[in-house]
Formats: structure tokens, sequence, C-alpha cells
């Protein structure tokens, strides 16, 4: 176990947008595709159906319209063991729609969001018991570009009685406007613990920094983790700097594999693991989404989880790519 800082056990709560998504099945280009597979996706709810996974009590806020693909939803992350009893259900606004579109340069998502029902969220969401008594509350950088009122919404979240996960998880569609550098920074940096890409705060905050340039601009943070892609994650404590590398594995699809890692994470970290073990946790999940076309994947069976968590670092590094720079 482990003497750092440690978020208190409890039941975590996930809020945010989640939509109905096609995507070709076999995974190819919408262009030549003549079945389309149809799952949910949401980065916060797709976190909390992996907490579900790890068996940390959780439960998701959100709002979906009175249509099937509402329904269709709410049932998908109720059945993954999440609780959902208190999503929403909007009579004058629709659940929100993505399609996937695989190439030869990753995949595209089209989003068709506009106006949806959890896009009408607001601050008098916190005022939910569900949310009040949570040990931890989790959100990301895709609420506040729905709405102003999701904006605020996520403001006022981070003065709440829980710790604060916030993934940034910068979605430049959504930003019309140059406003996401600033505004993602301030969420961020007044959270408790922080999940974002090397290449998203490049593009936000500057093309040359490392994983210590984030650091010090992310410096309030209790937990900071630093995701280098393919190759590792780095996480910033009062325990000092960890770094492990990440699972060589053959990657399906690669959306939803973040909201995978920070709920591997968080669940090592609700558990009072020591960080290195968090973060293999966090790789182990990860590779659950890369394996699907979906967001959400099978986790490995607990045996082999728990023989992955404590092998010995030179054998965790033949498993993983070679370390960039």
């Amino acid at each position: 176990m482990t003497n750092g800082w440690r978020p208190p056990r409890g039941r975590v709560v996930c809020v945010g947008e989640s939509m109905a998504a096609l995507a070709p099945e076999p995974p190819q280009s919408l262009e030549r595709a003549d079945s389309l597979r149809v799952s949910v996706a949401g980065a916060e709810s797709n976190v909390a159906m992996y907490l579900a996974d790890h068996g940390v009590p959780v439960a998701w806020l959100s709002a979906v319209g009175d249509d099937t693909w509402g329904r269709r939803v709410r049932d998908a992350v109720a059945a993954a063991g999440v609780d959902v009893s208190r999503v929403r259900t909007d009579p004058d606004r629709p659940t929100g729609l993505l399609v996937k579109d695989p190439g030869a340069d990753g995949t595209r998502v089209h989003y068709y969001r506009r106006g949806s029902a959890a896009s009408a969220l607001g601050p008098g969401l916190l005022d939910e018991d569900t949310i009040r008594s949570a040990a931890l509350a989790h959100f990301t950088g895709i609420t506040p570009a729905l709405s102003a009122s999701c904006g605020e919404l996520v403001t006022r979240a981070l003065t709440g009685p829980y710790t604060v996960s916030f993934d940034v998880n910068h979605r430049p569609a959504l930003w019309p406007d140059a406003s996401a550098a600033t505004v993602l920074r301030d969420l961020a940096d007044r959270a408790d613990i922080v999940f974002v890409g090397l290449d998203e705060a490049q593009r936000l905050w500057g093309q040359d920094l490392k994983a210590a340039d984030v650091r010090e601009l992310l410096g309030r943070p209790r937990i900071l983790v630093v995701k280098d892609g393919a190759y590792a994650a780095t996480a910033f404590s009062d325990e000092g700097v960890c770094t492990v590398p990440a699972l060589r594995t053959t990657v399906v699809e690669p959306v939803g594999a973040g909201d995978a890692f920070a709920a591997g994470f968080l669940a090592g970290l609700l558990r009072g693991e020591e960080m290195r073990r968090a973060l293999r946790l966090g790789h182990i999940t990860a590779v659950s989404a890369l394996g699907v076309t979906g967001d959400h994947g099978p986790l490995p069976d607990s045996e082999r989880i728990e023989r992955l968590l404590g092998l010995p670092d030179e054998e965790w590094l033949t498993l993983g790519p070679a370390m960039s720079g």
C-alpha cells in the first residue's frame, strides 16, 4: 500500500452526456460499410461502466431524450452494473447520436448532438443527493463545451464536498473558438485528480511540451496523469513522479481507451494501491477498449489482472513498446 494521498473509498458518480453510437461492423469506411453496429458512446458513462467492471459502486448522472436511443443508452449503461436511477428523461430534446468512420488515418467521428437533452443540464444537477453524497465525482472537458449551462455545471462542481476527477478530453470540434485552452486549463487546475494526453496538452498549451512541463502548467491537482499515447503514462503526486509503460496490443479501434485508462487508474486509487499498480491497472483496462469496435470491452479475468499487477518491473517492460524519447 502507500503513504501518499488517495481519494476516500465510496461511491463514484460520473456526470456527462452519453449518446447512441453507430459504427461499421466490421471496421471499414462508412462509404463501403453494409452494416452498422449500435453501441453507447460517452466518456463519462465509459468510465462508469469500467469502474463497475472493477467492482466500484458507481452511478451515472445525465439526461437522455424520451426516445428509442435514450432508452437504449440507459439500458446499456445499467446492464454494465451502473446505477442510472437518477438519469433524467427530457420530453422535449433528443438523445445525441454519433457515427464513427474508420479509415487508414484513424477514425473520424461525426456528432449529431446539438440541442440534445444532456446539453440542457445545468448546476441544479448538483443538488441531487446522489452526487452530494459521493466520495468521488468524475467529469470531463467535453461537458463544458456543450452549452453555457453545462459549463456552469462543471465550474460549480469543482467546489463540491467530494473529490473531483477531471479528464481534459479536448474535442476540437466542440470548441468553435479559441477558448478551449484557457477554460480547460482553469478547470483542470482546480480538480483533485486530472488526466490529460500529452498530445492534447501540446495542441492546447504548446507543441514542445513534455510531461514535466504539463505539471508546471497544472500544479494544483493532487494527482496529475499525463498519458503519452501508446508509450507510457506518468503520474505526478506527493509521492513524486511515476512512469509506467503501456502494454502492446492490437488496436481494433482506439476511441474509448482513454476513458478505460482513467477508470482503471481510479479503481486502483480507490483500492489504496501504490501508484505503479494504479497506472498498470489503467493500462490493462485501456487494452480492453482498444480491442473492440465499441467503447466498452471485456476485462481480463481477475486472476490475470492480479498476475499482471504483480509482475516485476523488468517483466512488465517486456510487455510494452519501446519508450519514446
